[in-house]
C-alpha cells in the first residue's frame, strides 16, 4: 500500500436507526494516495457507511484524520460523489454554472469569472469532459453528469473522495477512463479514496486495499487476500483475481 502524507482511520463504527444496527464494529485505515474499495451484497451497508463518513446518520465509534509527518490531528476534507443525483429537467444551469456555485458557495449567473472559468474547464478535462462546460445539466447523459460530478468532488482538492457506485450508467471504455483517471487522481495528489463498486474486476485490478462488508467486516485486505478469503467464496463464489 503507497503510504501519503495523511492517513483516514475509522475506529469502530457501528450505526443503529429505528432500533435496527446497520453496520457495526466496522474499522478502516486508508492512507492518502491509495484506492479502497468496499464492496458486498445489496443491503449490506456500504452506502450508510458512506453516509456516516460525511456525518449524515448518527454513529458511534471515531472517524480520525492525521498528518503523518507532524502526528497532529486536521479538519478532514472530502469530496463525495452519490450514486443518483436528481436534476430538474427545465432548470437552465450550465454545467459550468453548477460547478462554479459549488465552488464559490455563491451565485454565478450573472457574469463569468474567467478565471474560474478556465480552472473549472480544466479540471473538467482531468475527466475528459471539457466540452460539457456550457452544456446544460439537464440535458446531460448519466455517464456525462457523473463526470462533472466527479469535477465537483474533486476540484477543492479533499483529502477523502467517497465514491457511491460511481459508474453507474457509464459503458465499458467510459468506466476505463473513470478509474484511470481515479487512481492518477489519488497517486498524484495525495488523496484517498473510498469507492463503493459491484464492477469486482476494476477493483481488482485498480483498488489497493478491499472490504468485505455485511453489515459488519468480514474481509479486508489486498484484493487477492478478500477474493481468496472464505467470506468472499460464500458471498460471490470462486473467481479468478488479476491484479496489476
Amino acid at each position: 500500500m503507497k503510504c501519503g502524507l495523511h492517513c483516514i482511520k475509522i475506529h469502530d463504527m457501528t450505526v443503529t436507526m429505528g432500533g435496527e444496527t446497520i453496520i457495526e464494529h466496522v474499522n478502516l485505515h486508508i492512507h492518502c494516495g491509495s484506492i479502497c474499495a468496499v464492496i458486498g451484497k445489496n443491503g449490506a451497508g456500504k452506502s450508510t457507511l458512506i453516509r456516516a463518513i460525511l456525518g449524515e446518520v448518527p454513529y458511534t465509534g471515531k472517524v480520525e484524520f492525521k498528518d503523518l509527518k507532524d502526528q497532529t490531528f486536521h479538519n478532514l476534507k472530502i469530496g463525495y460523489v452519490p450514486q443518483h443525483l436528481n436534476i430538474d429537467k427545465n432548470t437552465p444551469s450550465s454545467v459550468y454554472d453548477l460547478i462554479a456555485s459549488f465552488h464559490s458557495g455563491a451565485p454565478v449567473f450573472l457574469y463569468k469569472n474567467k478565471k474560474l472559468y478556465r480552472e473549472i474547464r480544466d479540471n473538467l478535462k482531468l475527466f475528459q469532459a471539457e466540452e460539457l462546460i456550457d452544456r446544460q445539466v439537464c440535458n446531460l447523459s448519466g455517464g456525462q453528469l457523473q463526470r462533472v460530478l466527479l469535477t465537483m468532488a474533486a476540484i477543492k482538492k479533499p483529502n477523502l473522495l467517497l465514491l457511491d457506485e460511481p459508474v453507474s450508467g457509464i459503458d465499458r471504455p467510459g468506466m476505463q477512463m473513470f478509474f484511470d483517471t481515479i487512481k492518477y487522481l489519488s497517486e498524484n495528489n495525495d488523496l484517498a479514496v473510498v469507492l463503493i463498486s459491484h464492477d469486482l474486476d476494476y477493483v481488482a485490478r485498480y483498488a489497493d486495499q478491499v472490504m468485505l462488508l455485511d453489515k459488519t467486516v468480514l474481509a479486508s485486505g489486498t484484493p487477492g487476500e478478500v477474493f481468496e478469503s472464505e467470506s468472499f467464496q460464500k458471498e460471490f463464489g470462486v473467481r479468478e483475481v488479476q491484479e496489476v
